[in-house]
């Protein structure tokens, strides 16, 4: 399996407001970036289109480690609460619905694809790569 870092971050201006995210590929010594976002959405939802978007990028299976600023994406996937949300009908342990349904149901098969170790980075921290997906983020956002 190929090695592929994956940086990724997602910013709003207001939250909910006009969102952006942005990813960079790096692969061979080569990099790739990659943003989009929404005209009403939150951070959490441009931090998982972030992850979703740069994980389909891939054009085969691949040993990921995916860096992102995100303790909601993070935590969720390493500390297992997706799959129990999932196996619960999308509620939390505290019986609430789970928000974002829709991007995890998205993100969910990416991970099964892909071999992802996710690691967090504190965000606006002086991380080359993440810094640079801020921007990319931003930008996005405040061109909507």
């Amino acid at each position: 399996m190929k090695h592929v870092d994956i940086y990724t971050d997602g910013a709003c201006r207001g939250n909910p407001g006009k969102g952006g995210w942005g990813a960079i590929l790096v692969y061979g010594g080569h990099e790739r970036e990659l943003s989009g976002g929404e005209r009403e959405t939150t951070n959490n939802r441009m931090e998982l289109s972030a992850v979703i978007s740069a994980l389909r990028a891939l054009k085969e299976p691949c040993d990921i480690t995916l860096t992102s600023d995100s303790k909601y994406v993070v935590d969720a996937v390493t500390k297992g609460w997706v799959d129990a949300w999932r196996k619960n009908g999308w509620r939390k342990a505290d019986k609430s619905p789970a928000l974002n349904v829709d991007l995890w149901e998205q993100l969910l098969p990416l991970l099964q694809m892909h071999h992802v170790n996710f690691v967090w980075v504190r965000g606006h921290n002086g991380h080359p790569y993440n810094e640079r997906c801020d921007v990319l983020a931003t930008t996005f956002a405040d061109s909507l």
